[in-house]
């Protein structure tokens, strides 16, 4: 009866750290690409800096190139399996700040701008968290396998509060500005914001 039991073990750990590998393959190339846009995809750093300073995000040139090298840092480190939690926590903290500022006010649905995209890959990096970066991973190489709900835990915590940190400081969109892709009506000192296709300032080809 042990023989049996410990093959079932063996394969439910093979799964795990197949499911984490499938994660990492998605999340770290996706997170690289964005990041790598916002440098050499089109209008470069000028034209992200430009869309950030539309956001409100504030320096500007500083908040593309932070932007940029936290997604290609996080990025490489989800690919190569480094350093668990912490490129979940980028990730989440990537997220948060998007979720805030270029898909504020418009809703759930990605087609209409909103946060389901930002919030789908959020949560996908606190499951990769909680699983861990499995044997086929740097981490396990060095080993330091770390998994669990503490790791969940501490991405959602460490991404959560940078990028709180983040928008108390550096986030200041102008009074009555109206983001990219919406428009507004001012009603009573209160901005009413409506999904547009129209916009002055366009993202350079990327939601971040």
């Amino acid at each position: 009866m042990t023989e049996p039991k410990l093959s079932q073990t063996a394969a439910a750990g093979v799964g795990r750290d197949a499911a984490a590998l499938a994660l990492r393959g998605f999340l770290g190339p996706m997170l690289f690409a964005h990041g790598w846009n916002k440098v050499a995809g089109p209008g470069g750093l000028k034209g992200t800096a430009g869309w950030f300073e539309s956001l409100g995000l504030r320096p500007a040139a500083v908040h593309a190139r932070m932007a940029a090298g936290t997604e290609m840092a996080a990025g490489v480190g989800l690919v190569l399996g480094l350093a668990n939690p912490l490129p979940a926590a980028a990730a989440v903290g990537l997220m948060t700040v998007a979720a805030r500022t270029d898909h504020r006010g418009k809703g759930f649905f990605v087609f209409k701008g909103g946060w389901e995209y930002t919030g789908v890959v959020a949560g996908a990096a606190v499951a990769l968290a909680m699983l861990g970066h499995g044997r086929f991973s740097l981490d396990s190489l060095l080993g330091r396998r770390s998994d669990g709900p503490a790791q969940a835990l501490v991405a959602v915590a460490l991404g959560g509060t940078a990028a709180v940190g983040l928008l108390k400081a550096c986030y200041r969109p102008s009074e009555g500005d109206v983001e990219p892709g919406e428009q507004g009506l001012k009603v009573g000192g209160v901005l009413r914001r409506t999904p547009s296709t129209a916009s002055g300032v366009a993202p350079p080809d990327d939601s971040r």
